[in-house]
Parts: C-alpha cells; structure tokens; sequence
C-alpha cells in the first residue's frame, strides 16, 4: 500500500500500522481522536495531550532532539513527522529505516489535507473526515471582524520573534479578520524593539507558546506599544493544526468580542 504525505513523498506499508510513533504535539493529538490508543507507542515529551498518553507513553525525546536509540525499541512501523517542527537531518535519517509521513501545514486547507493523509495512512479515514467536516462548520460559523484590525503576534522574548506571512499562525489571525503588520516577512522574523514600535500595531498578542508569556511582560511591551491593547492568548488554538481546530473557532469567537468592543466595532 502506498500514501502520499505532504512533501509529495510515496510512504510505502505492508501492512495497517500497528506501532506508530509521533513527533509532532498536534499530531499526537490528532491520532487520539481518530482512535489510535492501541497503536501509538510513542510520542514526543512536547505531546502534553493528552495527559492519559504524555503520563502513559514511551517519550522518544523532544520534537528537535529525538533519541534514536529510543525510537529503535519501539520497533515503529509508521512515524508520523513534520517539516517544521522536526529536525530534517532527523527525519532523513528516521526514513533509511522506517515509513515516515511528514506533514508540511501552512493553510488551513493544508490541515485539512493533512488530517485526511494521516487518516489515510493510519486507515481511519471514515472519522478522520468526519472531523474535517466539523472544523469546516466550526469556522464557517465565525462572526469576524469588520474592520480589519493591525495586529502583530509575537512567539518569542530576547530577542522578540513574530509571525510571519507565510506561517500557520498568520493564517489564523486573518480568520478572526486581524491584519498581520509582519506578514509581508517570512516565518519568524526577528523584531526590534524600534520596528514594533512603528509597526502601526494597535493588538498585540502574546502567545503562551514556545515561550510562555505571562502578565509580567505586558508592562514591557507596553512601554514600546504604550496605545496598543496587549492581550495573553493560548498558543495551542493559534497554531496546533490537528483536532484541536475543533476548539479553535470557539477561542477565536471570542478574541474577536474583546476586540469589537476593544476598537467599538458592532
């Protein structure tokens, strides 16, 4: 039997995968809902849903420092990778010895494309597209804003990094009718203080992920954005693109209320 995964590579099994590791935390997730208890063997130390797996599974290592020795005594018959947040030397490796399904999500369209290839590829179709046409009703369900409004969301402190364009990320923030001020540069763009402060910023989020940002930041950009609305936001709705989509419009539902009465829009 032969898949295709996001890099346009034949992924080759004999067989309906039986041990099934993942290095991605949204794809972990993903496997959960589709009904993988009993073939997923391994995760990634990152793969905090859910909990019932991250206290009960084997942890192979970190999405970027995978212990191939690990991986090995699994015995894995399908490893469910991806572009960005795996290591590429990793992964190569990873392919010399074992069918390796690696995601590449930029788009929403890209995680719909995404949860069918893994429910393809792990033969759960049937519910893999049964969740693809919920995330669909959930956000065609979104009341967005009216007016656009210039935001940047920063993922990053010393040095502050932000989303760029051509990100995941950016994709989200235009469905809750935000204007990415850094989406003209690409990925995670480095950010002075000096550039954000003259980004025509007027919402700025901060994620609480990689780096986890509390309240005791706010001050600090407030002093380089002092018009601007500062706002805490969960990480995991803005950018873990498996099931937890599902989720997504709810949370989005409801920065975008805040920011109507934030910028008196409705």
């Amino acid at each position: 039997m032969v898949f295709t995964d996001q890099l346009h590579r034949p992924v080759v099994l004999e067989a309906p995968p039986q041990r099934i590791i993942s290095l991605v935390p949204s794809q972990t997730e993903l496997l959960y809902t589709l009904g993988l208890e009993e073939q997923v063997v391994g995760i990634t130390k990152f793969c905090v849903h859910p909990s019932t797996w991250f206290r009960a599974k084997t942890r192979v290592g970190g999405t970027k420092n995978i212990h191939p020795e690990i991986i090995r005594s699994l015995s894995p018959d399908l490893i469910i990778a991806n572009k960005e947040e795996n290591l590429a030397s990793d992964v190569t490796a990873l392919m010399q010895d074992y069918p390796v399904w690696v995601s590449n999500v930029q788009s929403l369209e890209d995680a719909y494309d995404m949860i069918a290839g893994v429910g393809a590829v792990t033969f759960r179709s049937t519910a893999a597209n049964a969740l693809i046409t919920q995330i669909k009703v959930a956000f065609n369900g979104l009341q967005v804003l009216e007016k656009p409004v210039p935001a940047a969301y920063l993922i990053w402190r010393d040095p502050w990094m932000a989303a760029g364009g051509d990100t995941f990320i950016h994709q989200m923030l235009q469905r809750c009718g935000l204007q990415n001020v850094f989406g003209k540069q690409l990925r995670y763009p480095e950010i002075s203080d000096n550039e954000l402060a003259n980004s025509g910023c007027q919402l700025l989020l901060l994620s609480s992920e990689p780096y986890p940002f509390r309240e005791k930041h706010i001050a600090e950009l407030q002093a380089i954005l002092p018009a601007a609305s500062i706002q805490l936001v969960d990480g995991e709705m803005f950018s873990w693109y498996g099931s937890r989509l599902l989720e997504a419009p709810t949370y989005f539902q409801s920065v975008i209320t805040a920011c109507r009465q934030l910028f008196r829009q409705g």
